[in-house]
């Protein structure tokens, strides 16, 4: 398989902390990979509607906190294009949350099929509209595929959900505290695995062994949290993998704009 990183948003610019790095924009943070099914979208971040329609599909109060940059080149359809690709040979979406900086690129794929936890699928719909859930996203009639995990620490201690219509190579983790269902994304490359966190951590200081969340990114993760114990939990548990298995497994968050420019 290949793994592409992707930003596919851009929103406010956020100053560096501690010794660096410098200053950049926050970002939606991708994964276009190329499998035999097909490719699989791993998050959709913004998409067309909401480039053209921002306050109708995203709410006017995100775009006024996110202040995205609103690019239509950074949409993830106009980037698989470019790559010489069309909509419809992304065969698969596999999404962390349904927050509206995930999510938003649904619109674009039709024809897919949107894997995500039937806890995040139920939580959204019952909630929406609101600040996070927004219909528009949605309302095309997606190809869901849900899921409920069983609760088995096959992967690395985390419970790992095969999904369906994919290689094993790709896998949905449970990450609680962030939202009813959020979930990684556990994709093997090569001979280590990449884990998309999502918003399970927000910035890449956070998981050294003296945790370090940067201040602005950590006001958003704690006013967006449905869990506040569930969630430092999950950045425990994510702090030991790296520190006990970090030859083996790759940790990447959706935001993070620091983080994206070391794969890309």
């Amino acid at each position: 398989m290949k793994i592409q990183h992707l930003n596919c948003g851009s929103v406010r610019q956020i100053e560096a902390t501690y010794e660096g790095p410098r200053p950049a924009h926050a970002v939606n943070h991708c994964l276009l990979i190329e499998t035999e099914a097909g490719l699989v979208l791993v998050e959709t971040g913004l998409g067309l509607d909401d480039v053209r329609r921002p306050a109708d599909t995203l709410g006017a109060g995100w775009v006024e906190n996110a202040q995205p940059v609103l690019s239509e080149e950074e949409t993830a359809i106009r980037q698989v294009e470019r790559l010489g690709y069309a909509a419809g040979d992304v065969r698969h979406i596999v999404l962390t949350h349904l927050d509206v900086d995930h999510c938003g690129g649904l619109p674009d794929f039709p024809d897919a099929q949107v894997h995500v936890l039937a806890a995040e699928l139920e939580a959204a719909v019952a909630e929406a509209p609101s600040y996070r859930y927004r219909p528009a996203h949605w309302e095309h009639g997606p190809k869901w595929v849900t899921y409920t995990p069983d609760v088995n620490a096959d992967w690395f201690g985390f419970t790992a959900v095969p999904l369906d219509g994919l290689p094993a190579d790709i896998r949905l983790v449970p990450l609680g505290g962030h939202t009813a269902g959020h979930a990684g994304v556990a994709v093997r490359d090569g001979s280590r695995w990449l884990l998309h966190c999502g918003d399970a951590y927000y910035y890449h200081r956070e998981l050294d062994t003296d945790h370090h969340p940067h201040p602005l990114l950590d006001l958003v993760q704690t006013g967006s949290e449905i869990h506040h114990d569930l969630r430092l939990g999950t950045q425990a548990r994510l702090r030991e993998l790296v520190r006990e298995h970090g030859d083996e497994v790759v940790l990447v968050s959706a935001h993070d704009p620091w983080e994206l420019e070391r794969y890309r």
